[in-house]
Parts: C-alpha cells; sequence; structure tokens
C-alpha cells in the first residue's frame, strides 16, 4: 500500500491512516489540530519555512498535573508579579529556523503571553505572560500541543544543576579505540610483508578490521548522518552532507575491496577520519564554551552594592561578594542584584529591564523583591536570599529590548560564503572523481573523498566570534566591558565622540568642597546627609561623602528630578537640593560655579560650591583625541567651567552648557543627522536617554551601582585614560579579521588544490581539517594579543 507524507510533520503515513482536513493530509489528529491553531490565528506562513517543519504532538494528558501546585510552579520561574510572570522552558526539540519563529509567536497562538524568546544554542524559551489569563501549565500543554514539549525536571530546579551531554566524549572514545586497533591489524598490509602465517590469515584480520570499524561507523559518524538527512529533507545544504557522503563512500569502496579480495580497503583512512573529525568538533564546542566562561563569569560588570555591616556602617563591596544574610542599601535608581526581603516600610520598584513594562510595583515590609527591579525614591534597605547570577544580570544587559538593530558586516559575509560553499565542494568532488576515474579509480575515490573533508567553512566560521571573543576578553581584564561583540565593530565606526562633564571627565573622589551662606547647625547638617544618602547623583555621592558623620533621619517623601535636584521630606520639614533655578535662587551675574543649593522650609541657607578635579591624563588623552575625532563636551551645569576647560583642552573642542537629559538626547540625534557615527560617554544616569540613542554608549563606572542596560558598555573609571587604546584596539580585531578571513580561505583553496590533483590523502585530509581550526584560533589569538600589548606599551 502506497504511503504519503504529513503536511504538518511530515512523517510517511499509510494510506488507511490518512486524515484529510483542508485539502491536506495528517498523520494524525494532533498534526491536524496544529494546522487548524496556524490557520485561525493567521500563523500559516509557518510552513513558509520549509516542508513539514512541524514535530508530532503528544499525548500528555495528565502528565503535567503537578504545575497545578504554586509551590512547585513559584520554583520554575525566574521572575514573579502581580500581573507579570517569566519563566524558562527547556524545549529540546527546537532545530531550524522554523521552530524559532513558532515559538517567538506564542502570543498569537494564546491569549495572556506576552512576548517569548528563544536562545537557540541552549534550545531554551524564555516566556513572559500574565498569570491572570494564562497558567505555566496552559503554557506547557499549548507548546506540547505544537509538537514542543518541554523538559521539566524538578530535581535540576532543586539543585541548580543541568545533565551534561557527554554523547561527543564517547563517539570520540569509541572512534579512537576503533582506529587504533585497526592501524595495529594494517602493519602487514601497510609492509607488504611475505609469511606464511600473515597470508593464512590475512583474510581473518580483515573482516576483522571490517568489524571493528562498525561502531566508528555506526555510532561515532551517527551524528554527521543524521545532521545531512535533516539537512537534505529541509532542502537546504549544510556542511555535513559532504562529510557523510566522504564516509559513506570510503566505507562502501573499502566493504567492495574487501569482499572481491582487492585489498584491505581504506578502513584505518576511514576510522582515522572520524576520529580527527570529531576532535576538531570538539575542539569548536571547547573553544566557544571557552568563550563562553570569560564571557559570563569573568567579564565581571565594574558596579558596587552598599552593604550594612552589623555595628551600623555602611560598606561599598563588588556586587558579586553578596551572600546569602546580607544587609544592602539601595539608593534611588538602584538595580537591585539580587532576590531578597524589603526589611524598609515600603519601596516603589520599576521592573522595566525585566518585563519592559516602566509602572513602578509598591512593596510593603517583608514582601519578596526580584533582581532586575530598579529602586524608585528614598533609600531603602533589603535582606539576601541568594547570591548574585552574573548570568542573570548578563541577560537583562542583552535584553533586546535594548538592542540596537546594526547589521554585522562579517557576520553577513560568513554567513553568504557559508550558504554557496556546500554547492560548489559538491560540484568540486564529483568533477574530480569524472576526471580521474578514466585514469585510475584508486585515485578518482581518494580525490573524491580528500576534497569532501579537507574543504570545511568551520575556520571560516570561527575567525570573527573567536577574534571578537578574544577581544572582549582582553578589554575585560582592563576593566572594560562591553555588551556583546557587535559594539567592537560599532566602535572601529565611531567619528565622533560626546563627553558628560560632571562625573564623567571630573572625578568623583577628589574635589574641593566649600561651602557659602548661613550657617548650618548639627540638625541641618543631617537633615541634607540624610536626603543625599539616597542620591546617586555624582555631586550628591561627594557632598555625602564631604559631610561629618551624623544621627540618620527617616526620609519620609523623596523625589529625585533629572537635570534639577531632590526635594524630600523629613520630621515635616521640607527640603529642596539642587541646581539655583530649582530652588528659586536668582543666580548673581558673574557667579557662574557648579554648586549645590540647600532650602529647607523655604529659607535659602546657601551653597556647596566644588571645584571640579579632573581626571588623571585627561590633557594628554584629549590632545591624542582630538587629532582623530570631533569631540563635544556635554553638561548640565552652568559656564562656570568654561575657562578651566578652554585651557585645560585642545583647540576645536565644542563645549555646550546648561543641557537637561533630553536636549543631550536631541544634541546626539542632530549629531547623527548630520551622518557622525557618535560615542557617548556618561555617567549613565541623567544621560540614560543620550546613552541609548549615540551608535556607542559608555557609561563610567566609579564606585556605583547605577545600572543603565541602555549603554553598550562599561568603563571602569581608574581606566578612562585608555579610551583611545581601547578605540584603537577595536579597529585592530576589524583587521585581524580580515587577515584571519583570507587565511582561512587561502587553506582552503590551497587544500583543495592538492585534493583534487590527487596529491592528498583522505587521512591527511581529515588531520589537516582540525589543524585548519587550531591554525585560524591560534593566529587570531595572537595577533589581537600583539595588537593590545603593543598598544598598551603607549596607552593613548
Amino acid at each position: 500500500m502506497g504511503k504519503e507524507n504529513c503536511f504538518h510533520c511530515g512523517l510517511d503515513i499509510e494510506k488507511a491512516e490518512v486524515i484529510h482536513f483542508d485539502a491536506k493530509v495528517f498523520c494524525c489528529n494532533g498534526c491536524k489540530t496544529v494546522y487548524e491553531i496556524f490557520s485561525t490565528n493567521d500563523l500559516s506562513c509557518y510552513y513558509d519555512f520549509e516542508q513539514s517543519p512541524g514535530a508530532t504532538p503528544l499525548d500528555i494528558a495528565g502528565k503535567y498535573d503537578f504545575l497545578d501546585n504554586p509551590t512547585i510552579v513559584a520554583k520554575l520561574l525566574d521572575f514573579q508579579e502581580e500581573n507579570t510572570e517569566i519563566i524558562t522552558l527547556n524545549i529540546p526539540h527546537i532545530h531550524c529556523s522554523s521552530c524559532i519563529w513558532i515559538l517567538e509567536n506564542l502570543q498569537r497562538l494564546q491569549s495572556g503571553i506576552n512576548t517569548s524568546q528563544v536562545n537557540f544554542p541552549e534550545k531554551k524559551v524564555r516566556i513572559n505572560y500574565n498569570p491572570t489569563l494564562v497558567s505555566v501549565k496552559d503554557i506547557v500543554y499549548l507548546l506540547s500541543s505544537i509538537g514542543y514539549e518541554p523538559y521539566i525536571s524538578l530535581e535540576n530546579y532543586e539543585s541548580g544543576k543541568e545533565k551534561i551531554d557527554r554523547s561527543l566524549t564517547y563517539k570520540l572514545g569509541v572512534a579512537f579505540f576503533c582506529f587504533g586497533n585497526i592501524m595495529l591489524l594494517s602493519f602487514p598490509e601497510y609492509f607488504e610483508v611475505e609469511e606464511y602465517w600473515l597470508d593464512q590469515y590475512r583474510g581473518f584480520f580483515r573482516w576483522l578490521i571490517f568489524a571493528l570499524s562498525l561502531p566508528s561507523f555506526f555510532y561515532s559518524a551517527s551524528g554527521y548522518y543524521v545532521s545531512a538527512y535533516k539537512s537534505i529533507r529541509s532542502k537546504m545544504l549544510n556542511i555535513d552532507i559532504p562529510i557523510a557522503l566522504g564516509i559513506v563512500v570510503m566505507f562502501i569502496r573499502s566493504t567492495f575491496d574487501i569482499i572481491m579480495d582487492y585489498g584491505s580497503g581504506f578502513f584505518d583512512s576511514l576510522c582515522g577520519l572520524i576520529f580527527f573529525m570529531l576532535l576538531g568538533k570538539m575542539f569548536q564546542i571547547k573553544t566557544y564554551s571557552f568563550l563562553s566562561f570569560e564571557r559570563d563569569f569573568k567579564s565581571y560588570f565594574p558596579i558596587a552594592i552598599t552593604r550594612i555591616n552589623s555595628d551600623a556602617t555602611e560598606e561599598s563591596i563588588p556586587v558579586f561578594d553578596i551572600q546569602k544574610g546580607d544587609r544592602l542599601l539601595i539608593r534611588n535608581q538602584e538595580l537591585i542584584p539580587v532576590d531578597g526581603i524589603l526589611i524598609s516600610e515600603n519601596a516603589e520598584i520599576d521592573y522595566s529591564f525585566v518585563t519592559g513594562e516602566a509602572i513602578p510595583i509598591v512593596k510593603k515590609s517583608g514582601d519578596k523583591i526580584f533582581a532586575g527591579g530598579k529602586q524608585i525614591g528614598k533609600v531603602i534597605e533589603m535582606e539576601v536570599l541568594h547570591s548574585v547570577s552574573q548570568s542573570y544580570l548578563t541577560q537583562l544587559w542583552s535584553n533586546d529590548v535594548f538592542q540596537k538593530k546594526v547589521e554585522q558586516k562579517h557576520k553577513t559575509i560568513t554567513d553568504t560564503i557559508s550558504r554557496y560553499f556546500t554547492p560548489i565542494l559538491l560540484l568540486i568532488a564529483f568533477a574530480g572523481f569524472g576526471y580521474w576515474i578514466f585514469f585510475d579509480a584508486n585515485t578518482a575515490f581518494n580525490v573524491f573523498t580528500a576534497v569532501l573533508i579537507v574543504a570545511c567553512p568551520c575556520a571560516l566560521a570561527l575567525t570573527a566570534p573567536f577574534t571578537m571573543g578574544n577581544v572582549l576578553r582582553i578589554m575585560g581584564k582592563q576593566k572594560f566591558y562591553l555588551k556583546n561583540a557587535l559594539v567592537i565593530e560599532q566602535l572601529a565606526k565611531v567619528d565622533t565622540l560626546v563627553f558628560d562633564k560632571t562625573g564623567t571627565i571630573t572625578t568623583n573622589k577628589k574635589s574641593n568642597i566649600s561651602y557659602q551662606g548661613i550657617e548650618l547647625g548639627i540638625e541641618e547638617i543631617a537633615l541634607i546627609k540624610s536626603v543625599l544618602r539616597a542620591s546617586n547623583h555624582p555631586l550628591s555621592r561627594m557632598l555625602y561623602d564631604f559631610l561629618p558623620e551624623t544621627k540618620r533621619e527617616k526620609v519620609i517623601l523623596f523625589d529625585e528630578i533629572p537635570g534639577k535636584g531632590i526635594q524630600a521630606k523629613i520630621l515635616d520639614k521640607q527640603i529642596q537640593i539642587g541646581s539655583a533655578s530649582f530652588v528659586g535662587k536668582v543666580q548673581e551675574e558673574g557667579m557662574q560655579q557648579t554648586a549645590v543649593h540647600i532650602k529647607i522650609d523655604e529659607v535659602y541657607y546657601g551653597q556647596y560650591v566644588f571645584n571640579n578635579e579632573y581626571r588623571t591624563g585627561l590633557e594628554d588623552l584629549f590632545q591624542v583625541l582630538n587629532k582623530k575625532f570631533e569631540i563635544k563636551i556635554l553638561s548640565g551645569d552652568n559656564e562656570g567651567e568654561r575657562p578651566t576647560l578652554e585651557k585645560l583642552l585642545p583647540n576645536g573642542v565644542e563645549l555646550v552648557f546648561n543641557q537637561k537629559p533630553d536636549q543631550k538626547l536631541a544634541f546626539i540625534k542632530q549629531l547623527q543627522e548630520q551622518g557622525k557615527n557618535v560615542m557617548m560617554v556618561g555617567d549613565g544616569l541623567n544621560d540614560a536617554g543620550a546613552l541609548a540613542k549615540s551608535n556607542v554608549g559608555i557609561s563610567i563606572s566609579e564606585n556605583v551601582n547605577v545600572f543603565s542596560p541602555a549603554c553598550d558598555a562599561i568603563l571602569d573609571a581608574s581606566e578612562f585614560f585608555k579610551l583611545n587604546y581601547f578605540l584603537n584596539l577595536s579597529k585592530d580585531a576589524i583587521k585581524t579579521i580580515k587577515m584571519s578571513f583570507a587565511l582561512s580561505l587561502l587553506y582552503n583553496v590551497v587544500g583543495l588544490a592538492f585534493a583534487i590533483t590527487g596529491n592528498l590523502l583522505p587521512l591527511v585530509a581529515a588531520i589537516i581539517m582540525p589543524l585548519s581550526t587550531i591554525t585560524i584560533v591560534s593566529f587570531v589569538t595572537i595577533m589581537s594579543n600583539y595588537y593590545s600589548r603593543k598598544k598598551t606599551n603607549r596607552l593613548y
């Protein structure tokens, strides 16, 4: 009886079992239901990605009843608030572009799902949903109904460990065992020794070699067959097709030689080929995991948090030193880096970094607060429930909401080459075989297999990510932390630099502060210091550190207005701290200074005047930068510092004062409209909009936990004088990629030339293939390290 293919999943079905619907055939009611769901939700374009892209739905009635238990569900969630919950599910069946497409369109299949984001390498989907409209159980059943049943192991959630896949290691071990033993058994064949017992048992040894090759051929190389089959089935050509074809042809040819008693075949080369191919794959995986390790666990953000010690003293510590049970102080606009319990009376937390919703959520004492929220208003205290998750902070920083849509030139080049690589390679292999078969069948098979094996775009594909990864690591070691590799490409294109003044080119650590006005008593100083304690503005932090220790007063109301100042209420007293216009003070003619004005209960007391200390090496840095870039200085302060800056900075640097946050944003936009590639360097607090708008936004960090996902990089303030070095290194990274592209293409051209002329044995080709990857990785590592050291010798 004839067979047909299911329209949804592509499985073969007997005609007697066919389900007809909408002029299409399906293997089961599950596939038909999925098709109906897609059709009714205007998602039938899912089938445009490839033929039969779906997975077979599974009958899972009752399997996930445990998800009705809220305690179990709470363990699975990444985030949980009133109308927003986020869960990350492991979906083993993710395998192609259509899987990604449908899983990122779940909101069109189920009301209540807000967004879904796929992590393809880890086969995970992160789902943001409204728990009042849809439950985790509903989502799991939806995923299962469309063929993407999630893998949920409560044991993994309890222990925090995931099962490690060691299948490649096992395959490599089997291939090595087979290869080694076949090589030993093949020695008499190599030396063509004439000896009675060897001649007598030659046939036995050949069949023993054949038997030893079977585990390597069927088990170790199975990954290549599966990948090639899926690729052909989806009408796409990947690099595993020529590799699988080469292995199969070599096996058939060798088996034929033994059956016909022509010789021992090429089983030694075959098993060696499989072993070295798997070794190359293992090396590539280790390379990527090394990059991932460097990225996620060594490139720590240079941000700090204030811990309250048992003796009530406050200590600034790196976020990664936070331990369970610690008591933390969170100021206005600070990121909550860990899950914890709110100790303070109440708090307003903005979870827009996590959920995309900017509506603050009110919390009361004893409530659980989640990592990733931003405290708004007065200072709060919390107790830590878990230590910091670096991967979670990285995930927040890399959220798609804050990504800038820029084309990755080198990724595009790699994708284009890879697309045409396989068909051209197959054409060359068959042409070579067709030519040599008329002269020597043995050479023809060698040429065919060697061509298929020696040419591989793996080294080509590794050039850009490994170069970028190594440069990310080098910059990270020097306290310049980039969001992703794309930032390096953007840095290399920059032609205009815009700097904020306060907290960016000035240092928060050193400032000569003097007071002018009505004498302040201990009570007034206590009020001022208590208000400043909640603020993260550079001038607030400097003034807080400058004022003497006093009794801490409870802040009832607190409101910080960017670019203006703070208004607060303590002990029935109204306090205003900020600019002259904010407190209603008319600035006298000629009195242009950086100052913070004080007003208590409608009485103007005076001002704290700041004589700014500029960063070490600023003059030399700007002299060098001015030769290659257009430089602008933006400041929210008045013109008081103009004479000082004009003396300090080279001619041609544009100084713009009295800029509010929205004016800074407009300034950046205007530059971009003129065709400029703008890099903005700011403190991340009042400059968030400008940082987000610029081509590259760099936030300067000086022991302050102001986390701005809008920025593309975080620079430790102590390394500010190396800015030109980092810009030069990014240009050299692009140069290294271009050189490694050329080297990889040269390797493929030379390898193919030797293979097609019959001067390259398949086994040698299999050894050369992983060596090419090692060569490329070594080259980009040496070159990027060379450029980094070369520039370090002269920091500018």
